[in-house]
């Protein structure tokens, strides 16, 4: 590790096959916390290359337990996190809402690290319980959509990183990795981003998946559409910049986002949306990004309509009950 911490610290760039070594000895825990640590840190000083970002991605699936979830389109809507914004549960009540309106989510995630409450802290403390279990997660799929995959139990170099992650308390490469990682490998992706950079760094990695996709950045520093300011998305064949009123929205305030100081608060705020007592800027940044996933699906279909059925299968308590029943 040292000799690979002193290439970074010299900006000396890894090739793909020295990225891939260095992840699969961090998987075989060949390194303390602290080796993790700094090797993390450097990253923070210099952007990751596209060879680089290749070579940690090519190591985690490898390494990763792969469940056979079909060959029917699927939809991801992991974002890198690390905005530092500890908005609502944008992503996972977006994941419901498109499962509600009769899409196949597959959904990859993980505890924050760098905000209060990530999508696997909100989803384990209202009772879904994390699996790997094929058998399991199939039925979920078939009965209601959508199932989750907690990435420590899929990837065993993100668990050995875990450690590290919380100590450092900030965003680092992983936030990059944990929506290219999906281990069922679904065919579209809604992937927010928390700068331009890295949206530009997605638009050539993704292609190379195969995949149906959309990148979005909000220009005042989210990772996700929260229509309180124009948003970049960028998608196979273009890219534009939406605001509130592309939706039919009005502009939100930042306030009307905040998550919660704990777990608790943000699990609050997440169950009164999926009741339809969220307040009206909750409920449309929801609407927002479902719409943007359906439209992955059917780039053609007006963005209107697909608002329009975001709208029903949340507020038709639909998206409750696709909840209630993975929960059960």
């Amino acid at each position: 590790m040292k000799e690979i911490i002193n290439l970074l610290i010299e900006h000396k760039p890894l090739n793909s096959a020295q990225a891939r070594d260095t992840m699969m000895r961090i998987a075989n825990e060949e390194f303390s916390d602290a080796e993790i640590a700094a090797f993390l840190t450097t990253y923070l000083m210099r952007a990751i290359t596209l060879d680089e970002l290749a070579g940690f991605r090519d190591a985690l699936m490898e390494l990763a337990v792969k469940p056979d979830l079909g060959q029917e389109p699927a939809i991801d809507l992991c974002g890198t996190g690390g905005d530092g914004k500890n908005t609502i549960n944008i992503s996972t009540l977006t994941a419901l809402v498109v499962a509600a309106a009769g899409y196949r989510v597959i959904k990859h995630g993980n505890y924050g690290v760098s905000s209060v409450s990530g999508s696997s802290n909100v989803l384990e403390y209202l009772g879904y319980t994390f699996t790997a279990d094929t058998g399991r997660l199939q039925r979920q799929l078939e009965k209601h959509n959508i199932c989750f995959l907690h990435a420590p139990l899929f990837h065993p170099a993100m668990k050995a990183v875990g450690p590290a992650r919380r100590s450092l308390k900030v965003k680092t490469f992983f936030n990059l990795l944990g929506p290219l990682v999906n281990p069922a490998a679904p065919s579209h992706q809604l992937v927010g981003v928390y700068s331009l950079q890295v949206a530009r760094l997605y638009q050539n990695f993704l292609p190379l998946l195969n995949r149906q996709f959309a990148i979005v950045h909000a220009l005042d520093g989210y990772d996700e559409i929260t229509l309180t300011g124009a948003a970049k998305v960028i998608g196979n064949d273009k890219e534009q910049m939406l605001s509130a009123s592309d939706f039919g929205y009005s502009t939100t305030r930042p306030e009307d986002l905040f998550g919660g100081n704990t777990v608790a608060e943000a699990a609050e705020i997440f169950i009164q949306v999926l009741n339809g007592r969220g307040t009206t800027a909750q409920q449309q940044v929801i609407t927002a990004n479902a719409a943007l996933a359906i439209q992955c699906f059917e780039p053609q279909r007006p963005l209107a309509e697909c608002v329009a059925q975001a709208e029903e299968a949340l507020q038709s308590g639909r998206a409750l009950q696709v909840f209630k029943g993975l929960t059960q």
